[in-house]
């Protein structure tokens, strides 16, 4: 595991100790947490950009003029 220096300004991180104590962590886990938050953001819009790049080639649709229901089709759940 690798480590990083920053720099921060000594009331900051005054509160940041504070508030992480109040939370049971670390400011050292908590900008581990931020940053594996921000840095997974490019992965999960990748995934959104592929899914709507393929659903776009998908020729699946419910007709010209679309598919319809009433609200007792809707809510008919296994009544026969």
């Amino acid at each position: 595991m690798a480590n990083l220096t920053l720099s921060i300004d000594d009331d900051l991180l005054r509160r940041a100790r504070i508030r992480a104590l109040e939370h049971d962590t670390s400011v050292n886990a908590v900008v581990r947490e931020f940053l594996e938050d921000y840095a997974g953001t490019a992965d999960a819009e990748l995934a959104m950009t592929e899914f709507v790049a393929l659903a776009r080639r998908r020729s699946a649709s419910s007709g010209p003029g679309g598919r319809t229901w009433t609200r007792e089709e809707l809510y008919d759940r296994g009544r026969s």
